[in-house]
């Protein structure tokens, strides 16, 4: 149906005066004696247009007034009689789309994010999530941006897939068959299956996107991942989506310097075009928010080695759940503990044990650690996990032979390292967790839709 969205209507000055149609849902209300008055809200702004109406003109108003009822409202653009530099509407005509009953889980009251995640069907209607799913938006066509203007070619890697990328068996199995007592063993099983063999949901596009950076040169992948980890934990969903890019040519450095560059363009759109939803965030979820992402894009990140990490761990003057020691992996307290107290910003965690980190990771001289890092940042831990892939093939092969990784199922991977290999890099960046350091929002549960975890799906 013909309507104006109702930003347009608060950004556009020469609406007002104008007779203008708008549709949407109806979040507060209240009702007097002469007058009433209802917070309209479409989706396109977080911001309710304030709809006036003269009971005097329009008898019969309390269906109009009920939460969450859907109406189309027709009449005059006018200033706001309250509000400085803002409108609302006179209504003139007004029609329910879709009846809300009381029963309407979203009342006037403030609902905690616990409750809401039990209606996540509904909760798309608060503030709160109005404002992550539009932050959601401008960061996902920020990270198209980056790598588009930087000529990388997207690739759309496979979901269905016979390797395991991290080599830690965490992963969805995939399957025509189900439950069956039919089969003597898993071999049968699989060799009778779909595709002939074990298949499971992807956890990474990166072991497909380095195929595609040794003749593309600089790709990038952007689409779901899926891990059977089974951790309750604020920071981590069984589906997720991932941007990862693999760059040729490029060491260690090299990929830390892009890392940096694309998180800091992320921030720089979130600041530009979101800055209603930041405030929001500000107010009501971390103080002092457009503060700190101001500060990240206009400073260095800090960069650090795993083992000057650990140092500072075991002299700090504070008792952690998880012990520290060197070879152990780090925990997100100890993530936290280095990014807002010993480094007050994001930094860069480089030269990991090479037994805590996965296999295609480059080996360093030390012959104990490998070119990897991972980005930490306040509030949050870590958000990007990077290396430099290990290029050398006897080098991978025996990275593989000592975790009891199957070579054949990797056989393509493997192959790039006999064909023309060269150096290269790339890192995953949690999209959802990229949210949350943008919103100040604590569980990654609450920057996703439909959030899929251990024990729970809607």
């Amino acid at each position: 149906m013909k309507h104006i969205d109702i930003i347009d209507i608060f950004e556009k000055k020469e609406l007002i005066g104008t007779k203008a149609t708008v549709c949407g849902w109806v979040r507060t209300s209240r009702d007097s004696k002469n007058m009433a008055f209802i917070e309209l809200n479409d989706g396109t702004s977080l911001k309710h247009l304030q709809i006036v109406i003269d009971k005097a003109k329009m008898s019969e108003i309390s269906l109009f007034l009920k939460l969450g009822t859907s109406l189309k409202v027709v009449g005059e653009v006018v200033n706001s009689a309250v509000a400085a530099d803002s409108v609302e509407i006179n209504a003139e005509e007004i029609v329910v789309l879709g009846e809300c009953p009381p029963e309407y889980p979203l009342q006037k009251k403030r609902h905690t994010l616990e409750y809401l995640r039990t209606i996540p069907h509904l909760r798309v209607r608060t503030n709160t999530f109005n404002a992550v799913l539009r932050v959601r938006s401008v960061v996902s066509a920020a990270v198209h941006e980056f790598f588009q203007d930087r000529r990388y070619v997207y690739i759309h890697t496979p979901l269905i897939t016979a390797s395991d990328c991290e080599g830690a068996g965490e992963m969805f199995k995939v399957t025509t068959i189900g439950y069956s007592k039919d089969y003597k063993s898993e071999e049968e099983y699989n060799a009778d299956d779909f595709f002939g063999k074990r298949a499971a949901l992807s956890v990474s596009g990166q072991l497909e996107g380095e195929v595609a950076a040794m003749a593309m040169g600089k790709i990038y992948t952007f689409g779901p991942s899926f891990r059977a980890e089974k951790s309750n934990t604020p920071r981590h969903v069984a589906e997720f989506w991932h941007v990862e890019p693999e760059v040729a040519f490029a060491e260690l450095p090299d990929i830390i310097e892009i890392a940096e560059d694309l998180i800091k363009y992320i921030i720089n759109a979130v600041l530009q075009k979101c800055p209603e939803e930041l405030k929001f965030f500000n107010q009501h979820f971390e103080k002092g928010l457009i503060e700190k992402l101001e500060a990240v894009v206009n400073n260095d990140f800090a960069v650090m080695t795993y083992t000057e990490a650990i140092e500072h761990l075991l002299k700090a003057d504070k008792q952690f759940q998880y012990p520290v020691e060197w070879g152990s992996d780090l925990m997100t307290e100890h993530e936290r503990y280095i990014s807002e107290e010993i480094c007050k910003k994001p930094v860069f965690l480089t030269d990991y044990p090479k037994e805590i980190k996965s296999f295609y990771m480059k080996q360093n001289p030390d012959g104990k650690t490998v070119a990897a890092t991972d980005l930490l940042v306040p509030g949050v831990g870590e958000i990007i996990g990077c290396s430099e892939r290990e290029a050398d093939l006897d080098k991978l092969l025996e990275a593989m032979q000592v975790r009891g990784m199957s070579i054949e199922d990797y056989e393509h991977y493997i192959a790039l390292r006999r064909f023309g290999s060269v150096p290269h890099s790339g890192f995953g960046l949690g999209l959802e967790r990229m949210i949350m350091y943008v919103t100040g929002v604590q569980n990654i549960r609450d920057v996703i839709l439909y959030p899929r975890t251990v024990g729970s799906i809607y």
